[in-house]
């Protein structure tokens, strides 16, 4: 079920032995005082299978799981074990265990840590599985209700400190069952992991692979690539992951057709140049077809290989994809799909399919099973048909962890339904199967207003820009100046 390396080598534990670990902790969360509401933190530099035994552990008891980053400091960790009033925290690698160590000491509820790993002077977690209990562990579990909280997640807090969002269980199990059937893979493939876990991206996804009955490998981003790297070691049949890693991914690609000389460097650019032609319901045909043939037994195949060789599809989210990388991606046979949400959200609201007819290029997709979209015009900046997207469904979040103000700050009634405010701006259009899909096109608190007072959407610019292999990051400036400029940073490599 779960696997990852262990001092180089592949460990994998079987859907009964996270059964069975689950158990244990849960017998042993109980023995340790922990009662049904409590929260408890966890915290891993990657993903690791212990993650998501401890979350079987943690949530069939009734307590709740609060995961957070590894990269923040001591001081958020402080923040967040208080506010969530965090009882125990449990940790895995690099200097985690005294980053949170030093943050214990302002931290009155946080009684102990734990470590994934053995090392001296830091408590394992395997010191607290117990044998006996599981009768309670059973009864504790079957007094679950869907609508119960079931984990507080804490938003980055780029705009103040961290919000705990609230999702319940019935929050992230229907986005799960509505979204069930978007994806390539069935039971038995290999996926790769590496997204951090403490998202609710990744962990949905991770619920979802489970139902599935597919084997997880949990890895790390800068574990992936080469010869030795685990794409090639897993040859995984599908992965999600952010846009930036694609935009590296081609960024190696080109620099690669860069440098080959003669023949080859032609082709390889005559293949490039033959996917601004792609849409995902493209159908080559007459020489236009023998074209593709060769294009992709020369080139794409190569590409295809150096991830694996496998890969049935790839999911993207969390930002925004330049189309031209999902379009190149897979014109070559390594078919890309963009989603959207947020983590308030549980996470997904729309997503492009698979299927055939189910996704268009430059959008995040039709809004899935269950959940409805409303393109809030009312504010009166934006084009014609664009407006503020807002979301409803059994996927919205119950509110920000002690925040009542906050939560209200972001809910809008509309027509006697309460609306989540992404604070994101899109317009819905038309596609393939007579579908209406999203298209975000910018932030709402990044709409920028000229001293002229014009407004403009830096995103959509800044990401046609990066488009641009030269170009490593790209931010569009113009507030309250008399004209719009960008600051660019170039990608040295390529340059």
């Amino acid at each position: 079920a779960f696997g990852h390396r262990v001092n180089g080598e592949w460990k994998y534990y079987s859907t009964q032995e996270v059964i069975d670990l689950g158990n244990k902790v849960s017998r042993g969360l109980l023995k340790l005082g922990i009662k049904k509401g409590d929260r408890i933190g966890v915290a891993v530099t990657q993903n690791r299978p212990e993650w998501t035994i401890l979350d079987v552990g943690i949530q069939q008891i009734g307590a709740i799981n609060v995961p957070v980053y590894a990269t923040i400091t001591t001081e958020d960790y402080t923040y967040i074990f208080n506010d969530s009033e965090a009882k125990y925290c449990f940790v895995g690698g690099g200097d985690l265990y005294e980053k949170v160590k030093a943050a214990q000491a302002q931290v009155p509820s946080l009684k102990e840590i734990y470590s994934f790993d053995k090392k001296e002077g830091q408590p394992f977690w395997e010191t607290i599985f117990a044998e006996d209990g599981q009768a309670e562990v059973d009864t504790l579990r079957a007094q679950i209700k869907p609508e119960e909280l079931a984990t507080i997640i804490y938003t980055s807090g780029t705009t103040g400190v961290p919000k705990g969002v609230m999702l319940s269980h019935d929050n992230i199990i229907s986005n799960i069952m509505a979204g069930k059937g978007a994806f390539p893979f069935v039971a038995g493939d290999t996926v790769l992991s590496f997204l951090p876990i403490c998202h609710i991206y990744e962990r949905v996804v991770i619920y979802l692979y489970t139902l599935f009955g597919v084997s997880v490998a949990f890895t790390g981003t800068y574990n992936l690539g080469g010869e030795q790297g685990d794409l090639m070691a897993v040859k995984p049949h599908f992965f999600t992951t952010v846009p930036r890693l694609l935009e590296k991914v081609y960024e190696r690609i080109y620099n690669k057709g860069l440098d080959l000389t003669g023949l080859k460097k032609k082709l390889f650019f005559w293949a490039l140049k033959l996917t601004e032609d792609y849409h995902y319901e493209y159908k080559p045909k007459g020489w236009k077809a023998i074209q593709w043939k060769i294009a992709d037994k020369l080139i794409f195949s190569k590409w295809r290989a150096a991830l694996g060789g496998n890969l049935k599809g790839i999911t993207t989210g969390a930002a925004a994809c330049p189309r031209r990388i999902a379009q190149v991606f897979s014109a070559a046979g390594i078919p890309i799909r963009e989603g959207y949400g947020l983590t308030e959200t549980s996470p997904v609201i729309t997503l492009n399919l698979f299927e055939p007819e189910g996704a268009l290029l430059g959008s995040v997709g039709p809004v899935i099973d269950r959940v409805e979209v409303l393109i809030d015009e009312s504010d009166g900046i934006f084009r014609p048909g664009e407006g503020e997207i807002l979301a409803y469904g059994p996927n919205v979040m119950m509110g920000y962890y002690n925040k009542p103000e906050a939560t209200e700050a972001v809910m809008k009634t509309i027509n006697g339904k309460t609306w989540f405010c992404t604070g994101d701006v899109g317009k819905m259009v038309d596609g393939p199967g007579g579908k209406k899909y999203l298209q975000i096109t910018d932030r709402k608190k990044e709409l920028l207003k000229t001293s002229g007072g014009k407004y403009v959407a830096p995103t959509p610019i800044e990401s046609k820009f990066r488009e641009n292999f030269l170009i490593e990051q790209m931010m569009v400036i113009g507030e309250q100046r008399k004209f719009v400029s960008a600051l660019i940073v170039p990608a040295e490599p390529a340059l």
